[in-house]
Formats: structure tokens, C-alpha cells, sequence
């Protein structure tokens, strides 16, 4: 029985695991369920699984919280830094974190000081401070799980593998609803648009970053952590029909593919049950359905969000850190309509050259690079200093 933290229980991944696990009580429990804002969810979700703990990151919901619970055997608690600190339950096993961007960082960076293994939802932590987490994972001994289709995906290919070489391995990417489109049409693209995903049910950040090809860029940052690999051994490729998760080519030329229905479910259940993989209802993919898989080259001069990820990527230090503040501040203006499609990657890109360089960033440096890109950011939105 694996008893289980879940950081960000209300959003997309953490409802998701919650199905998970409410199909294989005999496997799990809950631990611990934390959520931003949305508390009339997270006291349902508390009353039907009876965590240990629950934290409402928005402490303005926090009287609501203890009041939806008082008759519950629960404890309580309100704010972020109250995440962090239950990370040191000794009746935590498996951290799974889904929280959104910067904030997953110090709760996961606090989950490994406290040598829990961690489900990593949440890219933007490998994406921020990919040096420090893994070298944190090292010294305490505590193993990541991917939960991200294609990281889950490579993971899976690279089992049994781990003393064979890669040669490089290739992220698929949907290509999102804005497949094939040249810049000019994009340019008065609205938010309702954006956020029709072909493939995948997500939350709104992520299928924007989708639309942007922004989330690949993302992946392809974390792949490097996760796998250990440089830029050079990375790969996108468009693959609309999202079936084929990632490959791995290995150096006698061989390919590892990692196949399935594109369901989310699929790669938690395995970061929770792993090493093992559980018996599911998940529907299976017939082949007879997908007489054709295609493959495409991504458009980087289109979706200028990637080309500007692999140049964080490669260049390194806080750059990343940079490009993934800048991000949230821009999809969240494209969301309230205050910045238009094309314009995300505009102010990105105008912060990563603003933002002093550091190549060898710890904690603080890393904390004081993300509060000035968003400040940068937000600047270059207010001022229209972009055209929006």
C-alpha cells in the first residue's frame, strides 16, 4: 500500500490520479491533498478519499476549507509554505506533483530533502532548477517518476536499457489545434481557439503552451534532466495523431516506441504503480482505427516558442528559469485577453534578453531571476512595448 501526496489534487493530473487510485484501493491511499483555490473540490475530494492533511494554497478559502471539513478527521491547513512543510510526514511514500509552474518547486525540492520519491507532473520544475533537483534526487537517493506522456513514454522504452547508450530520442508533439497554420493566420487567433485541443482534455495553461508548441519546449528541457542527455541528443517531431508517445534510438540505430490511446491515466498509474503495471479499464487502441501514422517536422519559425526553448536549453544557467516566468506571465495575459497569440513568444523572448545571465544559478539566484522576468514581463505588457 503506497500512501500518497497529491500536489495540486483539483487540477487536470490530480483529478485524474484520483481515479487512479479510487480503482486500486488495494495499491493506494491518500496522504495529503492540496489545491490552489478550488475549495468546494478539494473538500469533496477530501471527504471521499479521508487524507491525513489538506492545504488550500489561497488562505482567503482557508475559513471555508475548515468549515466544509469540521466534522471530517482532518487536519487543516492554509498557504503554500504549509505544502513544503508537510513534506516531512513520515506516512508520505510517493509525492505526485501537479502544481502549476514555479510553484511546484520548493514542495518538491522539500520532498526530496525528506527522501520521498516524487511522480514529477509538474515540468516546470526540471524546466527552473533541473541542476539542482536532479543533484538533490542523487544525494538523497530518491527516484523521480515521469509523469508526462512522453517522459513516461521514454521512461518506459529506456527499462532494461539504462547500460545501453542513446543515441538521441524524439519528443512527439500533437502540434495542437494551430497545426500547419503560417504565422499571418494566427495573428488574430482568439483564447477560445487556442484552447481546443485536438487530442488532449488539459487545463487551460498547459493547452495554450500546447498551441504554442511552448510545452514542448518545456519537455524537451526536462527530457535533458530527467535523462541525462545534451541538446544535441533531443528531438521534436510532430506526430498528430498522438499514438506514438516518444522514441528512443539507441547507437546501433535501433528505435524503442512507446505506444497508446492518448489518455493521461495511462503514464500516472504507471509513475504511482511503478515498478509494477497495474490491471486497468482504460480503453485500448486498435490499430484498425489508425490505418495511418504520420510524422512532421515542427515549425519553429511559426511556433517561435520551441526555437526560443531549445536556446535556454542550450545555453543553460537561469536562462530557462527566465523563459518559464516569462511564459506564465504571458499565457496568463493571453488568457484575460490582454496579449494577443503571436505576442506570447514576442515578450519571451524580449525578457530572456533583458534579464541578467547567470550560468551557475543556486536557490536564490533562481528565485530572483523568476521574480524579474515576471516583473519584465508584466512591464512589457503594460507599457505595449510589444504590439498587442
Amino acid at each position: 500500500m503506497k500512501r500518497i501526496a497529491i500536489l495540486g489534487s483539483t487540477g487536470s493530473i490530480g483529478t485524474q490520479a484520483l481515479e487512479v487510485i479510487e480503482a486500486h484501493p488495494d495499491q493506494f491511499s491518500v496522504e495529503v491533498l492540496t489545491a490552489n483555490s478550488n475549495v468546494d473540490l478539494l473538500i469533496e475530494q477530501a471527504k471521499k478519499f479521508k487524507p491525513n492533511a489538506v492545504v488550500i494554497c489561497d488562505t482567503t478559502k482557508l475559513a471555508a476549507l475548515k468549515s466544509g471539513l469540521e466534522s471530517d478527521n482532518i487536519k487543516v491547513f492554509g498557504g503554500a509554505a504549509s505544502i513544503v512543510q508537510l513534506m516531512s510526514m513520515d506516512t508520505i511514500d510517493l509525492v505526485l506533483t501537479a502544481m502549476v509552474g514555479f510553484s511546484g518547486l520548493a514542495p518538491t525540492l522539500a520532498a526530496i530533502e525528506n527522501k520521498k520519491n516524487i511522480a514529477l507532473a509538474n515540468k516546470e520544475t526540471l524546466v527552473v532548477a533541473g541542476d539542482l533537483v536532479t543533484k538533490l534526487a542523487l544525494e538523497n537517493k530518491v527516484s523521480i517518476y515521469p509523469v508526462d506522456s512522453e517522459h513516461s513514454a521514454i521512461f518506459q522504452c529506456l527499462a532494461g536499457e539504462m547500460h545501453n547508450p542513446i543515441e538521441k530520442i524524439i519528443l512527439t508533439a500533437s502540434g495542437g489545434p494551430f497545426r500547419g497554420k503560417k504565422k499571418s493566420e494566427l495573428a488574430n487567433i482568439t483564447k477560445a481557439q487556442a484552447l481546443k485541443h485536438p487530442n488532449w482534455t488539459m487545463g487551460a495553461k498547459i493547452t495554450i503552451d500546447s498551441a504554442t508548441l511552448m510545452n514542448k519546449g518545456l519537455e524537451m528541457i526536462e527530457a535533458k534532466w530527467l535523462f541525462d542527455l545534451q541538446a544535441s541528443e533531443i528531438e521534436v517531431i510532430v506526430h498528430p495523431q498522438s499514438i506514438i508517445h516518444s522514441i528512443v534510438q539507441f547507437q546501433d540505430g535501433s528505435m524503442k516506441a512507446q505506444m497508446g490511446l492518448p489518455d493521461m491515466k495511462l503514464p500516472i498509474q504507471y509513475a504511482l504503480g511503478y515498478p509494477n503495471r497495474l490491471v486497468s479499464d482504460f480503453p485500448r487502441f486498435d490499430f484498425t482505427k489508425f490505418p495511418q501514422l504520420t510524422f512532421e517536422t515542427a515549425d519553429e519559425e511559426t511556433f517561435r516558442c520551441l526555437g526560443l526553448a531549445r536556446w535556454a536549453m542550450e545555453k543553460g544557467g537561469n536562462l530557462p528559469c527566465v523563459m518559464n516566468a516569462a511564459n506564465e506571465i504571458a499565457v496568463a495575459a493571453f488568457l484575460r485577453d490582454a496579449l494577443g497569440f503571436l505576442q506570447i513568444a514576442e515578450v519571451i523572448e524580449a525578457t530572456m534578453n533583458q534579464v541578467a545571465f547567470e550560468s551557475q544559478p543556486d536557490i536564490k539566484a533562481y528565485q530572483e531571476s523568476d521574480a524579474a522576468a515576471r516583473q519584465i514581463t508584466s512591464q512589457l505588457i503594460q507599457k505595449s512595448d510589444v504590439k498587442i
